[in-house]
């Protein structure tokens, strides 16, 4: 059966290609050749050497994995059936069907594409979709009144397909064949001759299609006419129009109403079926109606919102066709099954903590499916929050500002608004709108103190942390943001950043210098607190700074004083009694409280038991009564410590004389040496006795010097002790009381014209009285500077 299109058709249309492509290679066979049938030599074709074949692995595939319907024999190279090949399966009605298969070669790799176009044979009969068809016509039916048979289908195509029908030879009928638009033929029964049921009431035809193959096939089918009584009178409704009323939400399978209507015939003709004509697309699957009953019931959800009336058409058929026709109009009532919905159409947010009562912050739109009644709405807002709803148009509400609004107390707002319908039962819902507040710069920072104090120790570090101020600024971000800094001033005339800084993120307040006590004990500055709103605001508080003093000044000796190699010396009269003032160490310390608390000590003196210093007073008087025995010349080192922690000292030496007139008075030079020179000192002093003319110098000087004491008086008996005036610095102060003497001692100091240092001093005293232990100069700080500054170098620590 099956041929080479290149053998019987006279071509092959073969494209090849060098190398490792693709080449196609075209055959053209009838379906359903039997297997191991040759389609054609592809060795041949394709210029494949034969003795290759099997080295080279050919075998057929395909493109997809699908069934392989071909192989290639590798000793002949012919292309042969594997598979039945059925046209009608691979391709069904397409005209052309073609086979794709691929020959692929290895070593080297090679594809082939292999196009095999299957023809169709005719291998189908006609067929039709039912073995019998049935027909009912009415005795009544005119002639050429005509009546569809359908068509035969052939699986084949082309002439293959079917072509033709034949009916078989009767009396009251004849064939019409016609073709429809797809090129396919159909056939029509036509009544050529009237029926008479009482005549004959079956009629039995047979129909045969035929296709065009050779040889031809075909099929066939019986045509069963049956007869019927002809059907006089039509089924008539007992209303043309019916009306019923539903509410809305109506349960499955409620009844609306039931429709009926009538036929006088009797029989088949008078049995009557109901349905819906022509029924809408929303009506469909809302009710339903019984085909024999009559009954119309809910068949699916009825919503007034949706559809509020419905209009159906039923028809009612007798047993043979006839039908008539009636209106069904269903009206759906409303319920109030719809609670309103609030709709937010515009909100400015947030709002301006400034905004003026009144201000319009958004919309809102009310809706309510519902109908009259059920629709209308009462809107409301929650108590307690300084918003209200004023109505607008129609179901429109605006949002307004009833009060001032204050970020710093509620900066957010949850506004639940709620609608209510005027329905029975009413329905509502609600909605809450967030508002958020928005800043601005309504509050300057406030500090959580009133003014603030800072206590330093004198010669603190530079850059010491000293206290911290803080200020609050409820307003929001920049608004809120604080920022610190020192407003210009001075301090002792410098400005006050050259003394303090302020850390302007946190407030902390440095040290930018060392303080000294002395120099000032306390200072006032303003810190301020700037926030960074637009325009900014700010406050100020004052910060005191209290210095607190440092035990850093030793005592400073004001008398006696040793200014170069010069000695400060007295005269102690023979007679002096125990207990009696003979001098008096005069000290100061600059710093203050406990730290300036002066305490006097005899370190070391030629006669231990001779002299005792008040321990606080830094007076010197005798213990006992001066006796011959006593040495004339009397040296004291005189310690004076503060009271500090760790205490500072400062000492000096005390020269004193007793004598009564200077002719007994040695050479002032030897009272700077030491007890343990006093020998060479007698040696000394009876050398120079024993010189008669230096004796009699001598006295002439002590008549002089009589002569002046005559002018003042020189006993020190009364207590008193001459103390240069110069000695008291005018900066000097002590706050807490040290015993040191008053400033109203005033001293005049005389030289010896014949002391070869000329630094010895006849002291006389102004005053009558001395200075009680518990009293203390006063004098301003500013008193004192220059004279510590002077006396500076002559303190021994």
């Amino acid at each position: 059966m099956g041929y080479i299109f290149a053998l019987h058709c006279g071509f092959a249309f073969i494209f090849l290609t060098l190398g490792p492509v693709i080449a196609d290679v075209n055959y053209s066979m009838s379906e359903e050749m039997k297997r191991g049938s040759v389609i054609g030599n592809i060795a041949k074709d394709l210029g494949l050497d034969l003795g290759r074949l099997s080295a080279r692995k050919a075998r057929i595939d395909t493109e997809d994995n699908s069934v392989k319907y071909c192989s290639v024999t590798l000793n002949t190279g012919e292309l042969i059936v594997q598979e039945r090949i059925d046209r009608e399966g691979l391709c069904a009605k397409k005209a052309l069907c073609v086979l794709k298969q691929e020959l692929l070669l290895e070593n080297p790799l090679e594809l082939h594409r292999i196009n095999i176009r299957v023809q169709d044979i005719n291998d189908n009969s006609p067929l039709f979709k039912e073995d019998t068809l049935k027909i009912e016509i009415q005795e009544s039916a005119d002639n050429g009144e005509r009546f569809l048979l359908g068509e035969a289908h052939d699986a084949d195509i082309g002439e293959n397909a079917v072509q033709s029908y034949s009916l078989q030879q009767n009396d009251h009928f004849k064939l019409n064949v016609n073709t429809n638009a797809g090129g396919r033929k159909y056939c029509e029964l036509v009544l050529d001759k009237e029926l008479d049921r009482e005549d004959k009431k079956e009629i039995a035809l047979l129909l045969t299609a035929f296709d065009g193959g050779s040889p031809q096939r075909s099929g066939t089918v019986v045509i069963h006419v049956t007869v019927l009584d002809a059907n006089d009178n039509v089924p008539v409704f007992s209303q043309n129009v019916y009306k019923a009323t539903m509410p809305e939400n109506s349960p499955l399978e409620t009844l609306v109403i039931i429709v009926s209507a009538t036929d006088t015939d009797e029989g088949l003709n008078s049995e009557i079926t109901y349905g819906f004509d022509h029924i809408s697309g929303e009506s469909s699957d809302v009710f339903s109606l019984n085909p024999k009953t009559g009954e119309v019931r809910v068949a699916g959800p009825i919503d007034y919102e949706k559809v509020s009336s419905y209009e159906m058409h039923i028809s009612a058929k007798d047993g043979l066709g006839l039908v008539s026709y009636s209106t069904l109009n269903v009206e759906v009532t409303d319920m109030n099954d719809n609670a309103p919905v609030i709709y937010l159409k515009s909100l400015s947010n947030p709002i301006p903590e400034n905004a003026s009562p009144g201000t319009e912050v958004g919309i809102i739109n009310v809706q309510d499916r519902d109908s009259e009644n059920n629709r209308q709405v009462r809107c409301s807002i929650q108590q307690g929050v300084p918003f209200k709803l004023v109505p607008s148009i129609k179901n429109y509400y605006s949002l307004v500002t009833t009060g001032q609004l204050d970020r710093e107390l509620v900066s957010d707002y949850n506004i639940t608004i709620t609608v209510t319908d005027e329905g029975s039962p009413p329905l509502s819902s609600s909605k809450t709108v967030h508002l958020s507040v928005a800043d601005i710069n309504d509050n300057p920072p406030v500090f959580e103190e009133q003014s603030y104090s800072a206590y330093v120790s004198e010669n603190n570090k530079p850059g010491s942390t000293l206290c911290s101020v803080s200020a609050r600024d409820p307003d929001w971000r920049q608004n809120g943001t604080v920022i610190y800094s020192l407003l210009p001033g001075e301090v002792n005339g410098a400005p006050v950043s050259s003394y303090l800084s302020v850390n302007g993120d946190t407030g902390v307040v440095h040290a930018v210098r060392s303080f000294d006590y002395e120099q000032f004990r306390s200072f006032k500055v303003y810190v301020m607190a700037r926030d960074n709103g637009s325009p900014p605001l700010s406050s100020n508080v004052t910060v005191s700074v209290f210095i607190s003093d440092v035990n850093d000044n030793s005592p400073q000796i004001l008398y006696p004083s040793l200014e170069g190699n010069s000695f400060m010396t007295e005269l102690v009269p023979k007679a002096t009694h125990g207990g009696s003032l003979v001098s008096k160490v005069i000290a100061v310390d600059a710093d203050s409280g406990q730290n300036a608390w002066l305490s006097y000590h005899i370190v070391k003196s030629t006669d231990p038991g001779l002299f005792t210093i008040g321990l606080h007073s830094g007076e010197i008087r005798t213990q006992r009564d001066i006796s011959e025995s006593d040495s004339m010349k009397q040296n004291l080192i005189v310690s004076v410590k503060d009271n500090g922690q760790p205490s500072l000292s400062a000492t000096c030496s005390m020269y004193l004389v007793i004598s009564d007139n200077l002719a007994e008075v040695p050479e002032l030079k030897d009272l700077s040496y030491s007890d343990s020179n006093s020998k060479l000192t007698s040696y000394l002093i009876i050398a120079l006795v024993s010189v008669s003319t230096f004796f009699l110098t001598f006295i002439i000087i002590i008549l002089g010097l009589r002569f002046c004491r005559r002018r003042k008086p020189r006993l020190l008996f009364d207590g008193a002790v001459a103390i240069p005036s110069g000695y008291l610095p005018p900066n000097y102060a002590d706050i807490d009381g040290t015993g040191t003497l008053r400033s109203t001692y005033n001293y005049d100091a005389y030289l010896t014209t014949g002391s070869r240092t000329s630094d010895f001093n006849f002291v006389t005293s102004y005053n009558d009285n001395t200075l009680p232990a518990d009293q203390t100069l006063k004098k301003s700080p500013s008193d004192f500077a220059d004279a510590f500054e002077e006396f500076e170098g002559d303190s021994e620590v």
